[in-house]
């Protein structure tokens, strides 16, 4: 995983971190190994869009409706299964952030949406061509008080936290943060058919170890 935390960062920023993040590592690829890409029969004109950036933006509840639409019908607070992944991604040929998820499908950690606690600020950006999920990230909690009722709500050993709340406990400030695949972000620009073609080492049935 990639996994960077920024100070002084909020949830609008974070998608525009992750966006602009994305959208140069493929115009990277797409300029310097276009010729690796051809010998691997990848279609490059696939990955042009998400270089341009512009991704689209959508609410969970949206995603929600889109997926009914489509004759998958979740309950409000229901996590995306890989084939909900699919369809979503099929909504341009851009990777797109679903954000703003129920607060009890996410982490104790991430910031509420001012005004509305049962949502967080949090995303998902989905990739096209049914890679799925790239990047999971969040506004996280800075206040000491609220993460402590966070933890107390989700049932988690205090202990446990210590050495996190004391990050607030000793001063903090808003931050955000994300998780990128690095395979999965491989995967898709090669246009692999499983993820395990694009790691080193993959454990699989008949090989555990290295």
């Amino acid at each position: 995983m990639v996994e960077p935390e920024v100070a002084f960062l909020d949830h609008e920023g974070n998608m525009q971190l992750q966006e602009e993040m994305v959208a140069y590592l493929v115009q990277r690829v797409l300029d310097n190994r276009s010729q690796e890409l051809s010998i691997l029969g990848r279609d490059v004109d696939m990955l042009k869009p998400a270089a341009d950036g512009g991704y689209q933006r959508i609410s969970y509840d949206e995603a929600l409706e889109y997926l009914a639409d489509r004759g998958e019908r979740l309950e409000w607070g229901d996590d995306f299964g890989a084939p909900h992944e699919t369809m979503l991604g099929e909504m341009s040929t851009k990777p797109v952030f679903v954000e703003r998820w129920p607060a009890t499908a996410k982490a104790f950690y991430m910031e509420p949406v001012p005004g509305d606690p049962t949502r967080v600020l949090a995303a998902d950006l989905i990739l096209p061509e049914g890679y799925g999920e790239l990047i999971g990230g969040s506004q996280r909690i800075h206040d000491l008080a609220l993460l402590e009722q966070r933890i107390a709500e989700h049932e988690l050993p205090t202990d446990a936290f210590q050495w996190y709340l004391d990050l607030r406990r000793h001063g903090s400030v808003p931050h955000s943060g994300f998780g990128m695949g690095l395979e999965r972000l491989l995967a898709w620009l090669c246009g692999a058919q499983h993820l395990r073609e694009v790691i080193p080492f993959p454990r699989m049935l008949t090989r555990i170890y290295p």
